[in-house]
């Protein structure tokens, strides 16, 4: 099952990093698109078609700005995937990308980041785009080119402009009170 969303992508809520120098948010990736994939190390849906779903995205848009991310969240078997069979399992699965380690929620099974993405198990994926935007989230794994096509529209999608909006002259007719009309078609 999947959803197609506008709104902005909630923030991860994350305990540990692996295979980045330094923390990453979604806040600071903005003006990429972001590929995130939810796994868990005992799942095996995640290990037989996800992984190497995700591993073929990596060789196909490696040459792209794409940010893919890995999400261990965790609702279950908690000790037996603690971070130290993480790292072992990363690097016998050869995950290079970032991945980082859900957040648990004291007061329930489900991981924090898991709770903000309403995501329902292992393995799920989520599109972001350049605009922090929640463009695409399933359940489960998707045929590799409904998920490559969704990921190439995301990478054609303008930058967003981040910085400051230019300030504008008083002495334009169509700028008055603070505000700037576009002009109607009409008018051109």
């Amino acid at each position: 099952m999947s959803t197609t969303s506008s709104t902005l992508a909630p923030e991860l809520a994350v305990s540990e990093w692996f295979n980045t120098p330094a923390p990453l948010t979604l806040a600071t990736l903005r003006g990429r698109p972001v590929f995130i994939h939810t796994f868990q190390l005992l799942c095996p849906g995640c290990v037989a078609e996800s992984i190497p779903q995700v591993q073929r995205i990596e060789r196909i848009f490696g040459q792209t700005d794409l940010q893919v991310i890995g999400l261990h969240t965790v609702f279950e078997h908690h000790a037996a995937m603690c971070p130290v069979t993480l790292k072992a399992f990363l690097h016998e699965y050869r995950i290079r990308h970032p991945v980082a380690v859900d957040l648990a929620d004291e007061r329930t099974d489900t991981p924090i980041t898991m709770q903000r993405f309403a995501l329902r198990g292992t393995p799920s994926s989520i599109l972001i785009g350049r605009d922090g935007a929640l463009i695409h989230q399933a359940f489960g794994v998707e045929e590799d080119l409904a998920v490559g096509a969704r990921i190439a529209m995301a990478l054609s999608a303008r930058i967003p402009d981040i910085a400051a909006p230019t300030s504008f002259s008083g002495d334009d007719e169509r700028c008055a009170d603070g505000r700037c009309e576009v002009p109607s078609q009409s008018a051109a």
